[in-house]
């Protein structure tokens, strides 16, 4: 449980001593530095789950599961960081934020990461409720932090779609609790996802079926799937850069974790009724229309921003998709599917922060001839697209790959449509790139001093995937993929 204890204290009292920290050049570095310590603690957390197995305590649980998205978040947490120091400096000094705002930022950063880390360390639904919660009203001063009327607009949005959210979150939890009442011994077990999951089958499936109904929809608006995504577009939008990265590359797939962890219960109590797999047809649903509408909404966006949180949308949607599907090659495909998004998207966004900054602006038409006024960022940007669309030999392709072969093997005609959808995906990306990257450059532009190692970073780790999955990543991922499905692929 030392293990544990460090990575959840580490940011805790990062946070506390950076919203109290006045030299703001040591902010960035203290920032970064509590971000390696963390990602020091979540890779011997992996180091103790591997070679002990499943590390259970009061209220926290860490198995192979929850772990690989503990790393992933604390990782993408130090290369944003890597970032967001010289970053967000800039931002101070070209006077968008005060010196008490770099103070928010920082100490929120480090607020993030706490709740992300909690709410998928911890074993009890009600306590995964208030990480969410909790980074709910972090992500919310995050994003005001510019303190324009449309940062404060697109705050205020975020905090009202994803407070009706995580309210009807709160009730199917409360149902949950209500359904463990009349088969759990211990009344303090009826909010234990492991002892929950032991029981499952004893569950009432008619108030299972309502509770899942809420909790996908409360954690579905957090996922950003259509229709409670609003929000994701506007927080991308109006946020700081750094935010961006993290929001698509972390929040997302933490709040699809809680989603798959619910199912897991309802698939148990719903087995021996007539409707066994209704938690995964309401996943493909939801997972299926968000897919494809994001897709198309990617046509219209003439904010740079906005664009690739569409993209965000689209690959949740996918992901969301595949764990409905279920079975050992979807569950798989969705598992190495989260990694590589993540680490292409953030990499997207760091790229897209040093692009806005070069041009002055977030629009799309604005932003021209990257590759021949700053031939690394344009390169980066152009590589990054490629990725994220799905090309070989990067990795998304793989993890795609295997989820349209999973998908044509069970539902055939579903695969017709992911196919389309990734054809649409690919045209709105392209539309929108080539100019950007290829287009005449703007005259009198100053380069720009560009962070690009994040970047390098990500893309060469996803990159790698792509052409070779290591040993130690796919057994790691077969080991989830047991927990989840009850089936080995390897």
């Amino acid at each position: 449980m030392t293990a544990l204890l460090l990575l959840l204290l580490t940011p805790l009292l990062g946070g506390l001593t950076l919203a109290l920290l006045r030299p703001l050049n040591l902010a960035g570095w203290l920032n970064l530095a509590v971000s390696l310590l963390t990602l020091g603690a979540a890779v011997w957390l992996a180091w103790l789950v591997a070679t002990v197995g499943v590390i259970a305590g009061p209220y926290f649980r860490v198995d192979a599961f929850n772990v690989y998205l503990v790393v992933l978040t604390a990782f993408v947490g130090v290369t944003t960081s890597i970032f967001s120091r010289p970053y967000m400096r800039h931002v101070c000094a070209s006077g968008k934020i005060s010196a008490r705002s770099m103070r928010v930022y920082h100490s929120m950063y480090q607020a993030f990461m706490l709740t992300m880390l909690l709410a998928l360390t911890t074993d009890n639904l009600g306590v995964l409720w208030v990480a969410v919660e909790g980074a709910t009203l972090a992500t919310v001063l995050l994003v005001s932090l510019y303190r324009t009327p449309e940062a404060v607009e697109a705050a205020w949005k975020y905090f009202i779609l994803c407070g009706v959210g995580i309210a009807l979150a709160l009730f199917g939890t409360v149902l949950t609790y209500f359904a463990a009442q009349h088969v759990m011994a211990d009344p303090a077990a009826g909010l234990t996802w492991s002892a929950l999951y032991e029981r499952a089958h004893e569950l009432n499936p008619t108030v299972m079926r309502i509770a899942f109904v809420f909790l996908l929809v409360g954690y579905g608006t957090k996922v950003g799937l259509v229709p409670m995504h609003q929000w994701l577009p506007d927080a991308h939008s109006e946020g700081p850069t750094p935010m961006s990265a993290v929001l698509s590359g972390l929040l997302l797939n933490v709040a699809l974790y809680a989603v798959v962890r619910v199912k897991m219960l309802v698939d148990g109590s719903l087995a021996t009724t007539a409707t066994p797999h209704l938690a995964g047809a309401l996943l493909m649903g939801f997972g299926l229309v968000s897919f494809v509408v994001a897709g198309l909404f990617l046509h219209r966006q003439r904010d740079i921003k906005r664009m690739f949180s569409y993209s965000s949308i689209e690959h949740m949607g996918l992901m969301t998709f595949a764990f409905g599907l279920g079975g050992p090659l979807a569950t798989f495909g969705a598992l190495l599917h989260m990694l590589v998004h993540s680490l292409t998207k953030s990499a997207i966004f760091v790229t897209v922060g040093h692009a806005t900054h070069l041009a002055g602006t977030q629009a799309i038409d604005q932003i021209r001839g990257l590759i021949r006024t700053q031939p690394a960022i344009g390169w980066s940007l152009l590589l990054g697209v490629v990725a994220i669309a799905g090309f070989p030999p990067f990795g998304v392709f793989t993890s795609e790959f295997l989820l349209l072969t999973a998908t044509m093997q069970s539902q055939p005609w579903f695969a017709v449509v992911l196919l389309t959808g990734l054809a649409v995906a690919f045209a709105g990306l392209f539309r929108h790139l080539h100019p950007m990257v290829y287009g005449p450059a703007p005259e009198g532009q100053q380069p720009v001093q560009a962070n690009l190692l994040p970047v390098f970073i990500h893309l060469g780790l996803v990159l790698w995937l792509g052409l070779s999955i290591p040993d130690f990543l796919a057994v790691w991922l077969d080991r989830a993929t047991q927990l989840i499905t009850g089936m080995h692929l390897l």
